[in-house]
């Protein structure tokens, strides 16, 4: 009988032993690597970190064109560990409050049109000056040299990190109650500026009445005829419809405004190294594609403006403008200096 229990146990042990060694074989990975447990999290589904981005435009507008490009470059070079999400049309605040938002860590990144930058950054604000550039080379030349990188470098103490110029571009006035051709004409017209003080002195210079507000007040604004006119790039004048508001535009190219993509710095700052580079190798690129996106729509969007009943004033007398004006310079001796390296980098 005891040999018969000492054969019985002896088996229960093999059985046993041979379980568990086919339990393991089940437990490994095929792979013959690290346990699922261990997989990175770049590759599992649903563990991408989000980045939301916003603007006030809405999405037929180039401001969209350099987001979803934006986002695009930094999905694939991510491998989808970083997600972009674009909010367009405001949904995160105008745009000062957006960049309150990533002043304070609650909003991550935006593309804001120049001129409100000068409220975070007093340099910034000669970018603004009046018939500063004269053409979009000369434009990218400096904002994509010495002088654009050390201006973008400012906004850090505002806790803001610029990652690149996309364009926004050269502004031209529109109204709904006369043709302007020449300065003059502009007199007395109830004008909407950006909330800039270097757009309200150069409005003010042409003797015009001007109501500084949010653009997303401002579309209101024109359509309750409480202003009479705006001033923006045509390919804003043709997103938002506002041969809808207004009959005139006058193509003055008073002044170029970029478009920043920025971020949060903090959120920047928490950005693996080269993460951030994928981040602003990928901002200068998607910058680029936009403006060579504005740049082959803008003649058709001038011929829609036209076919919806618009008059395009094409050649107005920029002279008459630009000595009215000329006297903004004066009021500015802060941005001198910028200016002196600005011309001289331009010859």
């Amino acid at each position: 009988m005891k040999k018969m229990q000492r054969i019985m146990a002896a088996l229960l042990t093999l059985i046993m032993v041979f379980g568990l060694a086919s339990c393991a074989q089940k437990a490994a990975p095929s792979s013959g690597g690290a346990p699922a447990s261990e997989t990175p999290a770049a590759e599992a589904p649903g563990k991408s970190v989000v980045i939301k981005l916003g603007t006030t435009v809405n999405d037929q507008d180039s401001f969209q064109i350099a987001a979803e490009k934006f986002a695009e470059l930094v999905a694939q070079r991510t491998n989808n560990a970083y997600k972009i999400e674009i909010y367009p049309n405001a949904a995160l605040g105008d745009e000062r409050t957006m960049l309150e938002g990533m002043q304070m860590g609650t909003l991550d990144m935006g593309i804001i049109t120049s001129g409100p930058f000068v409220n975070f950054a007093p340099e910034m604000g000669v970018l603004d000056m009046p018939f500063l550039f004269s053409s979009n080379e000369d434009v990218y030349k400096v904002l994509d040299g010495e002088i654009g990188k050390e201006l973008l470098a400012k906004l850090e103490a505002a806790q803001l990190k610029g990652l690149a110029y996309a364009e926004r571009g050269f502004r031209n006035l529109t109204n709904s109650v006369r043709p302007v051709e020449k300065a003059s004409d502009i007199k007395d017209l109830k004008i909407r500026v950006m909330e800039n003080e270097v757009y309200i002195a150069t409005f003010g210079a042409l003797g015009v009445n001007t109501v500084p507000m949010a653009w997303t007040e401002a579309l209101t604004a024109l359509q309750q005829k409480t202003i009479q006119g705006q001033e923006n790039p045509v390919n804003v004048i043709h997103a938002f419809k506002l041969w809808e508001s207004q009959k005139y535009v006058t193509m003055t190219r008073h002044a170029y405004a970029a478009a920043l993509i920025t971020m949060s710095l903090d959120k920047f700052n928490s950005l693996p190294a080269d993460v951030q580079k994928i981040f602003a190798d990928s901002a200068q690129e998607a910058a680029e594609y936009e403006r060579e996106w504005v740049a082959q729509n803008e003649e058709k969007q001038m011929a829609e403006l036209e076919q919806n009943g618009m008059t395009i004033i094409k050649e107005p007398d920029l002279e008459s403008f630009k000595a009215a004006v000329a006297k903004v310079y004066e009021r500015y001796p802060q941005y001198s200096e910028y200016l002196s390296r600005i011309e001289a980098a331009l010859k």
